[in-house]
Order: structure tokens, then sequence, then C-alpha cells
């Protein structure tokens, strides 16, 4: 059997593992990851972009070369067996689904306390003062961003770069979600890691942009926002998927967003009405249906680039 024969059966495998099991709830490979991450922070942090480079080297290094030594693995079952369980301890779709079906079902219930209390589980934003469209529209917007980090990004690399690249990919958005955010602690400790994130995500943010585009009802409208209004993020990736989303929903997402004290004034992205309630519960689904094509899109490239 090919590499990439197992790779592909090694893909479906670990996408069907994470519908099944979603994210363990103690013991996940990432956390382990964050804490080794961590306990390397302390011995080599400095107010200095080389040594964050340094740390980011070391980290993503030992993650990717985990990886090539699963692809090393001589028998084609174990093989297909170590590319499952990495999809599935990269992969965050079915946990992001259903954190978006929780916020919905809270909202729907007119519940701001419990919906307050379960924002952080997919962004950092402050939600204290947030009403219930303030709530609808982060849900809303980290569902689009997270679409792509959690779900078509690590599906990409895998694709294209087996294990190593899904668990390179993994290390890499863990490393920028821990060191690469604008801190006075991090502002050049974390600059490594934040714009490697933003090298990884690049042609996956355009990819969910167009598969978003694709499984819009309103094609037309949803490629309009993303050419209109995908740029105008500070990030250079996340205004792609949230534009696609905005044009799908018919909605305006962006605007000031609170995040530990620290306010950001966003541009708008959409030409529709600000999120509501039942905006959320429509967002999961696109959310799902993203992640799905996006699956299926994976183990196709990857069985199409096997060796001949």
């Amino acid at each position: 059997m090919h590499i990439s024969s197992d790779r592909a059966l090694g893909l479906a495998l670990g996408v069907a593992l994470d519908a099944i099991f979603a994210d363990p709830r103690a013991g996940h490979p990432v956390a382990l990851f964050g804490r080794t991450a961590s306990k390397l922070e302390e011995r080599l942090y400095g107010d200095s972009e080389p040594r964050g480079a340094v740390h980011v080297i070391l980290c993503v290094g030992g993650a990717a070369g985990l990886g090539v030594l699963a692809e090393r693995v001589v028998n084609p079952a174990a093989r297909t067996a170590l590319t499952a369980l990495a999809t599935w301890a990269v992969l965050g779709g079915t946990t992001l689904a259903r954190e978006g079906a929780i916020m919905a079902g809270a909202l729907e219930d007119d519940d701001l306390a419990a919906a307050r209390e379960r924002l952080p589980h997919l962004c950092g934003r402050d939600p204290s003062q947030l009403d219930e469209k303030g709530l609808a529209r982060a849900t809303v917007e980290s569902l689009a961003e997270n679409t792509s980090d959690a779900v078509v990004a690590p599906l990409f690399w895998g694709a294209v770069a087996g294990v190593p690249g899904l668990l390179a990919y993994r290390a890499i958005n863990t490393l920028d979600a821990m060191i690469g955010h604008r801190s006075p602690r991090y502002a050049r400790f974390g600059w490594a890691a934040a714009r490697l994130d933003d090298a990884a995500n690049y042609v996956p943010a355009r990819l969910t942009g167009v598969l978003t585009v694709l499984l819009s009802r309103d094609r037309a409208r949803t490629l309009a926002v993303l050419l209109k209004d995908g740029h105008r993020h500070p990030s250079p990736n996340a205004g792609r998927c949230e534009a696609a989303f905005a044009g799908a929903l018919g909605v305006t997402l962006g605007g000031t967003n609170v995040y530990g004290g620290r306010t950001e004034h966003r541009p708008t992205m959409g030409d529709g009405r600000a999120p509501e309630v039942g905006d959320v519960r429509r967002a999961v689904r696109l959310t799902r249906a993203v992640s799905l094509a996006a699956a299926g899109l994976a183990v196709l490239t990857a069985w199409r680039l096997r060796r001949r």
C-alpha cells in the first residue's frame, strides 16, 4: 500500500474518531504539548524575538519530528492507525460545533448567565458586559474563525504533509494561542509564533472561505462579501473566514471587542443586520457543513497525491 493511501484512510478514520469521541475532557495530547511548551518557556523566556524564535523551533520541530517517526513505521496498518490517532488528536471540529450548539441553546432559553459563562470555551472575549446580540456575534465570529483553525487547516496540512503536517500545525496554532497575542510579556517573545501561525493558516483560511461560498444558499452574495471585506480584518486570515460566514448568513460581523480590559475596534464585514440568537444555530450548521466538505477534500487530496 502506498504511503498516501495509508494517509487517506488514516485521515478518514481520524475524522470519524473525532465525530464519535470529540476531545477528551482529561489527558488531551494538545494539553500535554501545552504543558511541555510552558516548561520550556520558563527556561528560554526573554524579552526578545530571537529567544521566541528558538522556543518555536524547538516546540514545532519536536512535534514534526514525532510525525516523521510515525511515518517511518513500516507496517501499513500501523501507519494508518498512527495517522488516524494524530488526526483525531489535532481536530476540534466536533467539540467546536457542540460548543456552538450549547451557546445557541443558552441564548434560545434567554439564559444570559449560562451563555456568558460558556463563551470563554470559544474565544477570549470578555463576556461580562455582552447582551444577547453581543454574545451571538461573538459566537458566530468564533465559529467562523475556528472552523479554519480547528478543522480545515489541520486537514489541509495532514493531506499534503501527513502526520508531520498534522502535529506541526497543531503545535504552531497552540503556540500562537499561548504566546502569539499582543501583550507586554509576549510582544517580542511571541512574534515568531504569531507570524508562523499566519503563514500556516494562509491557504487554509482562504480555502475555508471558498468552501463557505460553495455551501452557501446565496453564493453570489457570499462571494461578494468575501472579496469586499475579507481583507479588512486585522488578521490576514480570520477575516476571510468571518467575511464568508457573514455573507452566507446574511449578517454583519465585526465591531468593538473587549479582551481582558483591552478594547479593539474592528471594521465591519457584511451588509446584513447584526447577528441574532437564531443565527447561532445556523452558524453551527454551516460549520458542520464546511468541516464535512473539508474532510472529504482532504481524503481525496491525500489519495490523489499517492506515489506512483
